[in-house]
């Protein structure tokens, strides 16, 4: 795998660089409208043919190529996709994930100076707030969950669980960009768009890249979660829908018969070709192109692989299908299920808004993300290991950041808590993840990560590592910088969850 590609290159000092208007070319619309019918340009092809466009044209301009043919990459991997489970807003590692006993014992005390340093709002802030609901030991492992994850609890010997994260942000806008870009700005690739740029996918139908967002509504941050930002954009993530079909417009005309519509599609690649040729230098008009293609590929290989309708009854069931809270979720975890197995190197799902941020009304709130999560989570990971698929793909779950162990009272009268990025817990399964395993530790009321710290860029070398690539090679050339993932701050490999 090439991973220090160069940028395409600049003209020669003194070359003027071909635009649109130097070209003595027609543009493909005045072409189109000369033609009269697609049916003389398609005969005109035809005769043509290959003599047309003999070789590449965008190597024989001296270009470079971005494409998401399969590469090799820097070792064996142990896993071959990623579906990321974001849960955007930011869930409570104290009710879910992280027991504090002394929290009941110092309910109400004022916190000290330290744990107040990360209060956003502190005129509604309280004091210590222990977590309502009661944690068990579960599985071989003895791990211990909330009693709010009943499904999740069933497969713990699957996962690792992470106690000792730390982000870099206590608002969602930089931290939910911290989290999936490495830098708490807008304007960097996401990790998503850093796989696929790496290794490229193993089904040339479908993106490498696929984001199933909530149909309730998108995101803090928007589209830019998924971004390719400077990388080229045949690197974004591609939104497929939960709802109606997955990608709008995708099916083709149904008056065009099969060999016209064949013919059409061929014509238009090779005008594209030569249009590209003249512009060597334009990433973002490579990109449009190479969706454009895709899309057309993806007539028939988008409806196969996002028709539930193949599925069994008792996998349905599994998913929660059947049920109205857990329906959406599910469909998007089976649906992430079926792209891993047909090639899609990297699936992010994300829910509606911010959930997970439970400024007040704390147990109406946690209630409802985890009724609508919880199933559907457990039975990806059931799924994924029936089907022999969990050894190869590597699941996470987790959030921007956590939530303070303090109680935090909105107008609405009914208690909550405020952002907690000093300390938090996400997890991990398959894909050479040692299950069953607890990592790390925050303190004694559960605010700061203090033993084992994991911070983002580990948490991003570590998918890398699991994807077979070394973080600290996997590297763009731009402005004369070699940029990464991974390049803000130090990062590590956590190796203590991995096989």
């Amino acid at each position: 795998m090439v991973v220090r590609r160069q940028s395409p290159p600049k003209p020669e000092h003194g070359m003027k660089q071909t635009s649109p208007t130097d070209s003595p070319r027609l543009s493909r619309r005045e072409w189109f409208a000369r033609s009269g019918s697609l049916l003389y340009g398609t005969a005109l092809a035809s005769i043509l043919g290959k003599e047309l466009f003999p070789t590449d044209p965008l190597l024989a301009s001296g270009g470079q190529s971005y494409d998401l043919r399969p590469r090799t990459p820097h070792f064996d991997p142990k896993a071959k996709a990623v579906i990321h489970l974001f849960m955007n807003g930011g869930p409570s590692q104290v009710d879910l994930f992280d027991p504090k006993p002394l929290l009941r014992k110092y309910a109400g005390t004022v916190p000290n100076r330290d744990l107040t340093s990360d209060i956003t709002s502190p005129t509604q802030s309280g004091g210590l707030l222990p977590s309502p609901y009661s944690f068990s030991r579960h599985g071989q492992s003895g791990m211990e969950l909330s009693e709010l994850l009943p499904h999740l609890a069933t497969r713990v010997d699957d996962i690792a669980l992470i106690r000792s994260m730390y982000g870099a942000h206590f608002n969602h806008e930089p931290a939910i960009f911290f989290m999936q870009t490495g830098r708490t700005v807008a304007t960097r690739p996401s990790v998503g768009a850093w796989v696929a740029y790496g290794l490229g996918t193993e089904n040339r139908n479908l993106p490498a890249y696929v984001v199933l967002d909530d149909p309730k509504g998108l995101p803090v941050n928007g589209i830019a979660n998924w971004q390719s930002a400077w990388l080229p954009p045949v690197y974004q993530g591609t939104r497929f829908r939960a709802e109606g079909p997955p990608v709008l417009n995708l099916d083709p005309r149904p008056e065009w018969p099969a060999p016209l519509a064949k013919a059409q599609r061929s014509l238009l690649h090779d005008l594209d070709r030569a249009h590209r040729r003249e512009r060597p230098h334009e990433s973002y008009l490579e990109g449009r192109i190479a969706s454009y293609e895709l899309a057309a590929r993806m007539q028939l290989a988008a409806s196969d692989a996002l028709d539930l309708s193949k599925e069994t009854d008792k996998t349905r069931e599994m998913y929660g299908l059947n049920r109205e809270e857990t329906a959406s979720y599910g469909r998007r975890c089976l649906m992430a299920r079926r792209l891993v197995e047909r090639g899609v190197r990297f699936v992010q799902l994300y829910i509606e808004s911010q959930i997970w941020d439970a400024h007040s009304d704390l147990d109406k709130m946690l209630r409802y993300s985890c009724g609508k999560t919880d199933l559907p989570v457990a039975a990806l990971l059931t799924d994924l290991k029936q089907r022999g698929l969990l050894d190869s793909t590597l699941v996470v779950w987790g959030g921007e950041f956590g939530r303070l162990p303090l109680s935090q009272t909105q107008a609405s009268g009914v208690s909550g808590r405020d952002h907690g990025p000093s300390g938090f817990s996400v997890w991990m399964a398959g894909g050479g993840v040692q299950g069953g395993t607890t990592y790390g530790a925050t303190d004694e009321f559960g605010h700061k990560a203090v033993e084992n710290r994991v911070s983002v860029h580990d948490f991003h070398a570590t998918i890398l590592h699991q994807l077979g690539m070394n973080f600290r090679d996997l590297a763009y050339e731009r402005h004369g910088l070699h940029e990464r993932l991974t390049d803000q701050f130090p990062a590590r490999v956590v190796s203590e969850v991995l096989v």
